[in-house]
């Protein structure tokens, strides 16, 4: 499992293992969680970076209703995984 480390918006190193990605309607996902235990914290991720950018800038997804359709994805991507 790769794990990532990104930057806060104050340049404070945050570290997460990176469970999944997938590419929707031309935005990049990435699902991430702060550990690999059961109970750990995920997110899903949106580069919000424009096309042509050297990095990615990434932020949670905070909209219902696309969290929603992208968590499906990555659901059935995944398999076993619940995600709530």
């Amino acid at each position: 499992m790769d794990k990532i480390t990104f930057y806060t918006e104050d340049n404070e190193a945050v570290e997460f293992y990176v469970l999944d990605q997938t590419r929707i309607n031309a935005v990049n996902y990435l699902l991430v969680a702060d550990s690999l235990e059961e109970e750990a914290e995920a997110l899903i991720l949106k580069d919000i970076a424009k096309e042509d950018a050297a990095e990615s800038i990434y932020e949670i997804v905070e909209d219902d209703r696309e969290l929603e359709a992208v968590a499906r994805v990555f659901e059935e991507s995944l398999g076993d995984v619940d995600i709530k």
